[in-house]
């Protein structure tokens, strides 16, 4: 069990990290269904107006992928967070809930960018969502950085800094397209583009090779170069070279050259080695 000093216990919270992912799971499965229902056409039209319609609604549907993509990297980031945390104190707790308002509230942004998508206002204030929602999630992390008791044993010192620094480097990029927004919207939307590939870029080195039991060529019992008992060259029995009685180069019955009665160079009796008689 986590050892937790004595005044984090009169901070943290009875919320387990689980229960966290599983609200979060389903707030952002509603923010992107809602975005969704924003790309609508007029009913009623002839079908001679059909085309136009749609051929109007293609700024809602740009908007609707472009804020897709951008929830969906939200939720990556975020379940790799909760991943992170061992215990729950009320700084990340009441970050985790000002995160989710945030996203619950982007089909919002997501519709003013549709609508008014060449407006300097709408521009700014879609690029705000994103950068106060990442800012929230980035100071999160530095929360697990400042109190290592509240980060789970697996998250290390340098793979939390890995994430900040993925999580700054995503903070940059929204946060810089505000004032690029001011002078050309347009050019704002390409700015956000840059997120898809320093995401990548910047992300830390993985750990490979690495066995499940922690060692180098072992097997399932943690020995080098083991069989299916875990021994090096063995048998069921767990000795070198050996059969299933421990013997050397062993028979059916564990014997070296022998019979079934377990004595080398003997018959059925133990006796010398016989004939079928």
């Amino acid at each position: 069990m986590t050892n937790i000093p004595p005044a984090l216990l009169r901070r943290d919270v009875d919320v387990q990290p689980g229960r966290l992912a599983m609200l979060g799971d389903a707030v952002f499965a509603i923010a992107i269904t809602l975005l969704a229902l924003d790309i609508r056409v007029p009913e009623g039209l002839p079908e001679s107006e059909v085309a136009h319609a749609v051929r109007e609604a293609v700024p809602e549907i740009g908007g609707y992928l472009l804020s897709f993509a951008v929830i969906g990297i939200l939720w990556l980031v975020q379940h790799g967070l909760v991943r992170q945390i061992a215990v729950v104190d009320r700084w990340l707790l009441y970050g985790y809930f000002v995160l989710l308002a945030v996203v619950a509230a982007l089909p919002f942004p997501t519709r003013l960018l549709s609508e008014y998508g060449d407006t300097v206002v709408a521009t700014v204030i879609y690029a705000s969502s994103i950068t106060v929602a990442l800012g929230l999630m980035l100071g999160m992390y530095l929360r697990l950085l400042a109190v290592p008791a509240l980060a789970a044993t697996h998250a290390t010192p340098a793979k939390l800094k890995d994430s900040a620094r993925s999580g700054l480097v995503m903070v940059l990029v929204f946060g810089t397209s505000i004032p690029v927004a001011f002078a050309s919207p347009s050019g704002a939307k390409y700015w956000w583009l840059l997120a898809f590939p320093a995401r990548f870029v910047f992300r830390g080195p993985r750990d490979t090779g690495r066995q499940p039991a922690g060692a180098s060529g072992h097997g399932a019992s943690g020995d080098s170069t083991h069989g299916p008992s875990g021994d090096s060259g063995r048998g069921s029995s767990g000795d070198s070279g050996h059969g299933s009685s421990g013997d050397f180069t062993h028979g059916p019955s564990g014997d070296s050259g022998r019979g079934s009665a377990g004595d080398s160079g003997r018959g059925p009796a133990g006796g010398p080695a016989q004939g079928p008689s």
